[in-house]
């Protein structure tokens, strides 16, 4: 039996499949995972079916289904099982370890479908129904009033201090188990060779653990340095974290020493929206119910970055910036999301000044996401085999991060020139 373990993270117990998804023999492969997983399927009336979703740029994620006769829709989705494979090297961004005791501890809670298994490359989890929602939709009031909500409920429900360790844990086996155990062991660069011969220290962070900080350091670390150029790059990267880091690591906001645990990628694909009743409506005010999923870059994270990163996705993939949230939106949103965080656990002051203070940091985390995402890109663009122009997409990302700079220390003014349409539409009153 797996080996008993005392620390609330570290008790989940995920069945460990030996096999992997292959992408160029994708069907195959995740047909054998798929019957490892529910054997019955293989004698069981009806067809299995694969569908492919395309909304992620990272991983690949399939739904599974076993087409019965004689079920409805919704009951075949009860049964239906998502399949995540990872994206070629992305262990190199992301702690694949922290990912599924991240998963498991969310599922506990309640906030998360079930985890039904891993395997060597991904996960499989429970379906969940519902529609993905679209940039579009972000910008509808009812679906960013059922976001806020989410969110307050995830931000205070969710203490810190269960926060999965950043460190593989020893994990062990036993038949097809695995036993996750919670590990003290301090975060390491996800380049081991950054350790030696490296002209780059890693800065320590204020708040101990792995966290939002300690990922983008973890980032730049793991940026290519090949060339003159790269190195050049990579150390003005690592300039300018360090001037990000002395001006927000502080502690202030909302949180645990200004720290909840955070989805950190809420873009659209990553919300749900449940399906509704046929006939019903929605009266004004009313939020619909939403979910979020995928939880790979889910990490203790300051409040407002969260808040700040979310509104960003606002303006989707293709980075259209009319789509941003305005002041009175965003203000509107934040009221949302402190209510339900109100429910789910004290506030440190009153409802009207803990939205007054959230509106001020997001304010001022609002350039944050673009260098954040920036830097992610560039290491994609080096590692990824999916159609998708990650250079391009870090160049603009990063381009974001230096106008708000340019903003902020009054240098684009002083030049006469425009106002990027970025920021003047987060200036914007309605």
């Amino acid at each position: 039996m797996p080996s008993a373990c005392t620390q609330p993270v570290g008790c989940h117990e995920v069945r460990y499949i030996p096999l992997s998804y292959n992408h160029a023999d994708s069907q195959a492969s995740a047909l054998r995972l798929v019957l490892t997983l529910n054997p019955h399927w293989k004698d069981a009336q009806g067809r299995i079916e694969f569908v492919r979703f395309t909304d992620g740029i990272t991983n690949t994620l399939l739904k599974i289904i076993l087409r019965a006769p004689g079920l409805s829709e919704e009951e075949i989705d009860k049964e239906a099982v998502l399949m995540r494979a990872y994206g070629n090297n992305s262990e190199i961004i992301i702690d694949r370890e922290r990912e599924t005791k991240s998963h498991a501890l969310l599922a506990s809670r309640g906030l998360a479908p079930p985890l039904l298994a891993r395997f060597a490359n991904g996960l499989l989890y429970r379906f969940v129904r519902g529609q993905a929602a679209s940039p579009d939709d972000l910008t509808k009031p009812a679906i960013w009033r059922g976001v806020a909500r989410r969110l307050g409920q995830w931000h205070a429900a969710l203490p810190i201090s269960d926060a999965p360790s950043d460190a593989p844990s020893p994990g062990t086996r036993d038949g097809d188990s695995l036993s996750l155990s919670s590990s003290d062991s301090e975060i390491r660069p996800v380049q081991e060779s950054t350790a030696v011969e490296d002209d780059i220290t890693p800065i320590n962070t204020r708040f101990e653990g792995p966290n939002l900080w300690t990922t983008l350091q973890n980032w730049i670390l793991a940026l290519p340095k090949s060339t003159d150029q790269e190195r050049t790059r990579r150390k003005n990267l690592q300039k300018e974290y360090e001037r990000i880091l002395s001006e927000f690591d502080d502690g202030s906001g909302l949180g645990e020493e200004g720290m909840v645990f955070a989805h950190c990628d809420l873009l659209s694909a990553n919300v749900i929206i449940q399906p509704r009743p046929k006939e019903s409506t929605l009266s004004d005010g009313a939020a619909e119910t939403v979910d979020f999923i995928d939880y790979e870059y889910a990490i203790p994270s300051p409040t407002a970055f969260e808040l700040a990163n979310h509104f960003a996705e606002w303006a989707g993939y293709d980075c259209d910036f009319s789509r941003l949230p305005t002041r009175s939106i965003r203000r509107s949103f934040l009221e949302e999301y402190v209510e339900s965080f109100a429910q789910h656990r004290e506030l440190p002051e009153s409802k009207e000044k803990t939205v007054d203070s959230l509106f001020d940091d997001v304010d001022r985390y609002r350039g944050l996401p673009g260098f954040y995402w920036g830097v992610w890109a560039l290491i994609q663009a080096t590692i990824s085999r999916i159609d998708f122009d990650y250079a391009s997409y870090a160049e603009e990302r990063l381009t974001e991060y230096w106008a708000w700079r340019r903003e902020q220390d009054g240098s684009r003014s002083k030049a006469g020139e425009k106002m990027p349409l970025r920021e003047q539409r987060w200036a914007q009153e309605a």
